[in-house]
């Protein structure tokens, strides 16, 4: 009989480890404060575009309601390989190399389950999403942090990577733009990483959920790049740029070897995607472009008003070029992360996440979502520079 009593005992101890998430964790605090201002979970504020909850709804009066095959419905891999084609430059064959997954997060597990051996050492970046490492370590693999900074605005530089690589390096997860930071990658910082996974023959896996959001310039998937198709999971899907976050629809694109990989796990375990949400997500390809592209702008208008503010009240704060977060430094005020944030949450009732929840990297900040609307984030403007006042006057309310 195991020392420990009760039905605990049967918990994996690989399961055991793993840790609450530090967003979820935090949120157990604020959901008893009430009338809170929430810069906290990082969904949009939008309802999903009204001719996407319409195919939804058609497709369920029409009485779509079974199974579909496992790589989901072909009509919509053909719209997603000509979308990706479009907007990332890079063609998939539909019948082959597109597998439609229950959000990006299924899309992730897929592939880390596809590919890792136990022991196999898999590179990510950091500050970064609080999932990606839980992941790695649930298929046994070995995460490795490669550290970005504020100076290099949390893009992963050549430096930062070969300083991570080892011999037991098999992958490299990214997601750019990048959730907390907002931080993305140019074409040109992309190529310099590229040039060192091809010498150094390794696989990765790139999470571009928020690249519709992207405010200035291009972006570039490193799939793109010459040499990269080869070597490279592209993952994407439906929730932060159409507004679908409970239609959980995502897909995965890559080599027909690896998706065959990933439709075999997703087969025993998922199945499919739900029909409806399919549907969904084939008008949201089809039609949903200017909501998406009214949305973003949106977006945009708030992150300047964000930035400026936290700026103003001397929170150091970069310019996110993607995603709907902001990521001042917090350091002037001689709190942690977690202080900062559970202290505005009490006295001043504005909920942010703190930095840390994203890695030790992320000490020292903290993440403030903008998807809320305008006039929230004046309010939670006004209350956190009066916390700040009061923080560096050395008063506690």
């Amino acid at each position: 009989m195991s020392s420990r009593e009760g039905p605990s005992r049967f918990v994996a101890e690989h399961v055991r480890g793993i840790p609450y998430s530090g967003i979820r964790d935090f949120f157990d605090i604020v959901q008893g404060v009430p009338d809170v201002i929430s810069l906290g979970i990082g969904e949009p504020d939008f309802v999903t575009p009204w001719r996407i909850r319409e195919a939804a709804i058609y497709s369920l009066e029409s009485g779509h309601t079974s199974y579909t095959a496992n790589m989901g419905l072909l009509r919509l891999r053909e719209e997603i390989s000509g979308y990706v084609a479009q907007n990332y430059h890079v063609q998939y064959d539909p019948q082959k190399e597109i597998l439609v997954t229950v959000g990006v997060s299924q899309a992730l597990d897929l592939a880390l389950r596809a590919t890792i051996n136990p022991g196999d050492q898999f590179l990510y970046h950091e500050p970064c999403y609080v999932s990606y490492v839980p992941s790695i370590d649930l298929v046994h693999g070995c995460p490795r942090q490669i550290h970005c900074t504020e100076e290099s605005r949390f893009a992963v530089t050549p430096q930062a990577l070969e300083e991570a690589l080892t011999d037991k390096t098999k992958a490299i997860v990214l997601n750019f733009p990048t959730n907390p930071t907002g931080g993305t990658m140019s074409r040109e910082e992309l190529e310099a990483i590229a040039k060192i996974v091809r010498e150094r023959d390794i696989l990765v896996i790139s999470d571009e959920v928020y690249s519709e959001l992207t405010f200035e310039g291009e972006h570039t998937s490193i799939a793109s790049l010459p040499g990269m198709k080869e070597r490279t999971l592209f993952l994407h899907g439906f929730s932060k740029a159409f507004a679908m976050t409970g239609f959980r629809i995502g897909y995965a694109c890559g080599p027909a070897e690896l998706i065959e990989a990933m439709m075999k796990i997703h087969q025993y375990s998922m199945l499919c995607a739900g029909t409806a949400s399919q549907e969904a997500a084939i008008e949201a390809l089809r039609h949903g472009r200017d909501e998406c592209i009214a949305m973003r702008d949106e977006y945009k208008l708030r992150r300047n008003y964000i930035v400026e503010a936290l700026n103003s009240i001397g929170l150091s704060c970069h310019m996110p070029r993607g995603s709907f977060y902001a990521f001042p430094s917090i350091a002037s005020t001689g709190l942690s992360s977690k202080e900062f944030a559970g202290r505005l949450v009490k006295e001043k009732k504005v909920a942010c996440i703190p930095g840390n929840a994203f890695g030790p990297s992320g000490e020292g900040f903290l993440r403030c979502c903008f998807a809320t609307s305008l006039d929230k984030i004046e309010i939670a403007m006004e209350r956190m520079a009066a916390f700040v006042s009061e923080v560096r006057d050395g008063g506690s309310k």
